[in-house]
């Protein structure tokens, strides 16, 4: 059996969500990793004999590869302490969606007619823009997505997870946010920021 990992490296200073502010300003979410305690501060505390290294990490939720559970958009509705492993280890399809343009909506016309007839009950269904490729640089906040009709599509055939490689499942003028609401009011989970999805 082989392993792929999905996931972008976690390290300091990662590519987060841009929030705009009230005075039109941007504030750019990341992650901060420094020493708390290093070896040299700590090693008068073992009197020379041992050192340790205590690491602090700072961070927002929603960075990174990541998974949203439903209580991301619903209150009411179980976070991610309460989903099982076995719910995010699945058997999965790729549908691979490479000619889109930034802001471009994916609709179900765009998905191959032989993906469209495989079964989806139960699957991850992981959408690869090749979009990874722009981590770390500014195309990477204007992406395609996916169209509500799709959306209801894979809800129809009984999705579990879907996942993306972009920074958002939803487009970033719709402040309805359908693919958050539609999937994950159904229990479908989403991740996003995916990549090395060429692998497999």
């Amino acid at each position: 059996m082989k392993f792929i990992d999905l996931s972008h490296q976690f390290e300091s200073g990662m590519p987060g969500f841009k929030i705009k502010n009230d005075n039109g300003t941007y504030t750019t979410h990341t992650v901060k990793i420094h020493p708390f305690l290093t070896h040299e501060q700590t090693k008068h505390r073992y009197q020379n004999k041992a050192s340790f290294e205590i690491t602090e990490i700072t961070f927002q939720t929603s960075i990174g590869t990541y998974l949203d559970s439903p209580f991301h958009r619903f209150p009411e509705k179980r976070d991610i302490s309460q989903i099982n492993l076995e719910e995010v280890i699945l058997s999965g399809l790729i549908i691979p969606v490479h000619n889109k343009e930034p802001s471009e909506i994916v609709d179900l016309e765009d998905i191959p007619k032989d993906i469209l007839a495989k079964d989806f009950e139960g699957k991850a269904i992981l959408f690869n823009f090749n979009w990874s490729k722009y981590w770390g640089k500014e195309q990477y906040f204007d992406y395609p997505f996916i169209s509500e009709k799709l959306i209801r599509f894979l809800i129809q055939k009984k999705v579990k997870l879907v996942g993306v490689d972009t920074i958002n499942i939803d487009g970033q003028k719709n402040l309805s946010r359908p693919a958050h609401t539609m999937f994950l009011e159904k229990d479908i989970l989403i991740v996003e920021n995916l990549t090395n999805l060429e692998s497999p």
